[in-house]
């Protein structure tokens, strides 16, 4: 593949499991990706050296999506070392599991922020950058599809992702007249590590049997979901939330 040659993609989170994958399949289909962490990490660090391995240049940015004087320094580093950045993918973000009757404010707050308020802050600042550069890019949310399909233990995480996605369509509305495309990602059940069969059997065989094709998203699924909202194929697509379940959410009630 070789339909991003040329472009340059910032992946947040990309330290992470689902970040990791996402950021190969970019290298994969040509484009240089800058690496985003929350701190220095050795994860960060490898996934660098593994993407620079198999011929594509890859630059590392850290800071807390959160902070916006954080914020502002990753955005100018990575205009610094690439240039410009064509694509944004907003990944990182937190999934605790508690249940609303033991949940608190704080722990309420905690999700959202990072989650909605992080992905809102990175967002409107590339957006403004991209602005001000003249570039035509393409930003690319990752959401769930507990946006719209509430799971157990999941107050916070469901309500901070569907406010993602419509943000998506907001941000699609407001910034499509500089040709910025906006888009969002909503996965199903993600085996990141292909170890979930065993960390937590008794979800996994629950979505295997309910999922028509009967399989969990691998990190894999998700890049290439991503690489395509980015690329040229994608060209007129804006402020759509692409689903990627396996047709989980075809079926009624899981």
């Amino acid at each position: 593949m070789s339909e991003l040659k040329d472009k340059v993609v910032l992946i947040t989170g990309a330290d992470g499991n689902l970040g990791s994958g996402i950021a190969h399949v970019f290298a994969q289909a040509g484009a240089s990706v800058i690496v985003h962490s929350l701190r220095e990490s050795t994860r960060a660090n490898e996934l660098a050296k593994e993407l620079r391995d198999i011929g594509v240049s890859a630059f590392q940015v850290v800071g807390d999506i959160c902070s916006e004087a954080d914020v502002d320094e990753m955005i100018e580093a990575a205009f610094q070392q690439c240039g410009n950045v064509d694509v944004l993918v907003n990944n990182a973000g937190v999934q605790p599991v508690i249940s609303l009757e033991e949940m608190t404010v704080g722990q309420w707050k905690q999700v959202v922020n990072v989650n909605l308020n992080g992905t809102f802050i990175v967002s409107k600042k590339m957006a403004s950058r991209m602005v001000h550069a003249n570039v035509a890019g393409s930003i690319i949310n990752i959401a769930s599809v507990e946006a719209s399909i509430p799971a157990m233990n999941h107050a916070h995480y469901d309500a901070s992702k569907a406010g993602v996605k419509m943000m998506t369509r907001n941000f699609a509305l407001e910034f499509g007249k500089y040709g910025i495309r906006v888009n969002s990602v909503s996965p199903g059940l993600i085996d990141s590590d292909g170890r979930l069969a065993e960390s937590w059997p008794a979800g996994y065989q629950s979505w295997m049997a309910g999922v028509p094709l009967r399989r969990t998203a691998n990190t894999q699924d998700i890049g290439r979901a991503c690489v395509f909202l980015a690329s040229e194929s994608a060209s007129f697509i804006s402020g759509h939330d692409l689903v990627v379940d396996g047709g989980m959410s075809a079926v009624a009630g899981w």
